[in-house]
């Protein structure tokens, strides 16, 4: 093994091990002497790759915002239609949340008041959610007078985010099946009968393990 090699391993731990304890405990309380004990190496080491506790958060949040891209440009990849495409990727997403603690952790930083950078996963999100809105009105899905497509965003995002929060104390939040509750509840609001006869709220097979990011 290279050094550089080597170099890249550590680092790689030392995210994951932050993940770990910035999940567990939030930014305030997490311990930079826990995280490089976590990681198998010295706190000599963590500094050579991080400078402070705001720098490795950071780098959470860089690896969290490039798993949220990746889970959506992979799902957008199998798309059928617009709203069928936005309830994909909200199951993949909270697989994601569910399975990848530096994902998780990432989202939890995001809205951090001792931690700011200059990502804003849950902004990443509405942006990829108000994408979905705009293909779904040009696709003619969306339902007469629904109203604009900020206030649906807002409303998806808060939902969606909503069960990411709460699925910190009790993990069923992020369950398929919550999920797959949520969107039996929108998608009749977003879209007349004849279109949502042909909608899966439980996801179509491209929320299926096929569209799943690898974890750490």
């Amino acid at each position: 093994m290279t050094k550089q090699e080597r170099a890249a391993r550590t680092r790689d731990a030392l995210i994951k091990s932050a993940a770990r304890e910035f999940d567990e405990h939030g930014y305030a309380l997490a311990k930079l002497s826990t995280i490089s004990s976590g990681a198998g190496v010295s706190p000599g080491a963590l500094h050579f790759h991080f400078e402070n506790k705001a720098a490795i958060a950071a780098a959470v949040e860089g690896e969290a915002s490039t798993a949220l891209r990746r889970t959506c440009r992979i799902v957008y990849r199998h798309r059928s239609n617009a709203l069928q495409n936005l309830a994909d990727t909200s199951h993949a997403l909270a697989r994601l949340l569910r399975e990848d603690v530096v994902a998780r952790a990432g989202f939890r930083l995001s809205c951090s008041h001792g931690c700011r950078t200059d990502l804003n996963l849950r902004q990443e999100w509405q942006s990829c959610v108000l994408q979905r809105l705009a293909e779904a009105a040009d696709e003619g899905l969306l339902a007469t007078g629904i109203g604009s497509q900020q206030d649906l965003a807002r409303t998806i995002v808060a939902a969606t985010v909503g069960l990411e929060a709460l699925c910190r104390d009790n993990p069923e939040w992020l369950s398929p099946g919550t999920v797959t509750g949520l969107w039996r509840t929108l998608l009749p609001m977003l879209t007349d009968p004849g279109t949502l006869a042909g909608l899966e709220p439980a996801g179509s097979p491209a929320a299926t393990p096929r569209a799943r990011v690898p974890v750490g």
